[in-house]
C-alpha cells in the first residue's frame, strides 16, 4: 500500500506553529515511508477564508522546506462533486432532508440544557411523513446509526470508542446549498486516497462522525493519528501572549527553518537523548508510535539554543543568504563592507538570531552618529588618547592589509607604550565600531577596512579632544 498523507489547514489566519508542527509530522511520515503528501486549503469557510491567509500557509510551507506531491486542491472548487454524492445519498436513504426551523432547534437546545442532557439533534425529520414542497428551505443531514459504537486505533493514543447514540444526525448541507466542512473532508479524503490522517486532538470528536460517513458511502477508512496540544511555558495554550505563534514571524525575528524544524519535530517526538536532527535523520527516524500522547510546552529559549547551533553548524554561505533578507528589512547597503559570509563567520558565536547578527554587522558597512555613550565615558578618555593615536599611524601605514598586519600595528602599538592589551584594545573597540563589543580587534578592523577604521579613530581623538575641553 503507498502511504499518502495531506496537510489540510483552513485559511483563516496564518500558519501557526501547532499547525507547522502537524504539517511536519504528517510530512516526515510519509517521508519516511517512500509516499506522497498532499496540501489541501479547507476553505469552506467563506466568510473568514482570505487570499491573504493562503499566501501565508503557502509563504510558511515553503520557508519551512515542507514540499507536497499534490495540490493545492480548494474544496470550494469542489462543491459540486460533494453536492453530487450528497444527492446520491438521498436517493440511498443515506441522508435526509431536515425541515426543522432555527426556532424549533433552539427551542430544543434550550430544554436539552436545563435537563442536563447534551445538546444534540433529535431526529425529528428522520422518519418525517410530512410532505414539502421544493423550494422550502431546508439542510441535509446524516442518517448516523443509532446501535453500537465507532471504535478506531489512533496511531498515537491507541484504541478510542464512540457510542453512536452520542453522535447526532449530521448537517451535511447547509440551507444555501454549501456543503459542510465534515463532509468536504470526508469525500477529500477519499478522493485523494488519503491511507493517514494526521492532525490535532481537536479533531477527535470529529473523526466518528467521519468514519461513519465512509462508512456508509462504502469508501476505505484511512488511519488517523492525533497530536497534543501544544501549551505555552506557562502551561496554557500557546497564544500571541507568549509571543510569535506565527511561522513566518519566527523567519521575521531571526530564525532558520532548519531550527523551528528540529524544534518542532522535537516538541512530542523523541528519539532517544539525540537533540540535534538534520531533515534526512528527522525523515529515516520518525515515527507515529514515537509522539507522546501529552501536551508539550514551547520553549523560547530551548529554540533559540538551536537556532545558534544551526547559524554555526550550517555552511556559512547559505545562513548569509537568510542573514541578506534581515539586512535588506534593515535598510542598509552591504556592497561597501565584507561579504556577508565573513560576518556570519565573525558574529556567528555572538548572536543566536539573524535578527540581531544584521544589526550587529551594521557599523561594518555604515559609519555611526555617534559612540555608545556607556562605553564612551569608560573608554574615550584623555588617557587613551595617545595608544589611539599611535595605532592610527601604525594601520595607516600598512600596505598589505591582512588580520595578520593589523593584530601586528595594534600589539606592537601596546609594546612600544608598555601598556596591556586591554588598554590599546578597547578604546580601539569603541572608536571603530562606535560599542564595546564585537569580535576580535584584528578581524573586526580588518573587515571595517583600512581608510573607514583610521577615519574613525580620528572621529574618537576629536571625541576625546572635545571631551577633555568641556572638563
Amino acid at each position: 500500500m503507498k502511504i499518502k498523507t495531506r496537510f489540510a489547514p483552513s485559511p483563516t489566519g496564518y500558519l501557526h506553529v501547532g499547525g507547522a508542527r502537524t504539517a511536519l509530522y504528517s510530512w516526515l511520515f510519509a517521508r519516511h515511508a517512500e509516499g506522497e503528501y498532499v496540501l489541501r486549503i479547507e476553505d469552506t469557510d467563506l466568510e473568514r477564508s482570505t487570499q491573504e491567509a493562503i499566501d501565508a500557509i503557502m509563504d510558511g510551507m515553503n520557508w519551512l522546506g515542507l514540499n507536497w506531491d499534490e495540490g493545492p486542491y480548494y474544496q470550494t472548487k469542489r462543491f459540486d462533486r460533494y453536492n453530487a454524492v450528497i444527492d446520491q445519498m438521498l436517493e440511498q436513504g443515506t441522508a435526509y432532508k431536515c425541515y426543522c426551523s432555527r426556532e424549533r432547534l433552539d427551542a430544543l437546545r434550550e430544554k436539552q440544557m436545563e435537563g442536563g442532557e447534551k445538546p444534540r439533534y433529535d431526529g425529528h425529520c428522520r422518519h418525517s411523513q410530512c410532505s414539502h414542497t421544493d423550494d422550502e428551505p431546508h439542510v441535509v443531514r446524516f442518517l448516523n446509526p443509532q446501535e453500537g459504537s465507532v471504535i478506531f486505533n489512533d496511531s498515537i493514543r491507541g484504541p478510542i470508542e464512540f457510542s453512536n447514540q452520542e453522535l447526532d444526525d449530521l448537517i451535511i448541507r447547509r440551507t444555501d446549498g454549501s456543503p459542510t466542512y465534515n463532509f468536504c473532508v470526508v469525500i477529500d479524503d477519499w478522493d485523494m486516497e488519503i491511507t493517514h490522517v494526521i492532525r490535532g486532538e481537536d479533531h477527535i470528536n470529529n473523526t466518528p462522525r467521519q468514519i461513519n460517513i465512509l462508512k456508509a458511502l462504502g469508501a476505505p477508512v484511512p488511519e488517523y493519528g492525533h497530536v497534543s496540544m501544544i501549551l505555552g511555558d506557562d502551561g496554557k495554550k500557546l497564544s500571541k501572549r507568549h509571543g510569535a505563534v506565527g511561522v513566518m514571524q519566527y523567519r521575521d525575528d531571526g530564525y532558520l527553518p532548519e531550527a523551528l524544524l528540529n524544534y518542532l519535530v522535537r516538541l512530542g517526538w523523541s528519539h532517544g537523548d539525540q537533540e540535534i536532527f538534520s531533515l534526512d535523520e528527522m525523515k529515516d527516524l520518525f515515527t507515529l508510535d514515537a509522539v507522546s500522547k501529552s501536551a508539550s510546552a514551547f520553549n523560547t529559549e530551548k529554540l533559540q539554543w538551536l537556532n545558534h547551533h544551526y547559524i554555526n553548524h550550517l555552511p556559512p554561505e547559505y545562513v548569509a543568504i537568510h542573514l541578506s533578507w534581515h539586512i535588506h528589512e534593515q535598510g542598509f547597503n552591504t556592497s561597501t563592507g565584507p561579504e556577508l559570509v565573513e560576518i556570519v563567520k565573525l558574529l556567528g558565536e555572538r548572536c543566536k538570531t539573524l535578527k540581531e547578527m544584521a544589526s550587529a554587522s551594521r557599523y561594518f558597512y555604515e559609519d555611526f552618529a555617534e559612540f555608545d555613550a556607556d562605553a564612551a565615558k569608560k573608554h574615550l578618555r584623555p588617557v587613551a588618547r595617545e595608544a589611539l593615536e599611535l595605532v592610527r599611524e601604525k594601520l595607516s601605514t600598512i600596505s598589505d592589509w591582512t588580520a595578520e598586519n593589523v593584530h601586528n600595528a595594534i600589539q606592537s602599538t601596546a609594546d612600544d607604550l608598555g601598556l596591556g592589551m586591554g588598554k590599546v584594545g578597547m578604546p580601539l573597540r569603541v572608536a571603530v565600531t562606535g560599542s564595546g563589543q564585537s569580535p576580535s580587534m584584528d578581524v573586526t578592523v580588518f573587515a571595517i577596512g583600512k581608510s573607514r577604521s583610521v577615519a574613525r579613530i580620528g572621529k574618537a581623538l576629536e571625541f576625546i579632544a572635545e571631551r577633555e575641553a568641556n572638563a
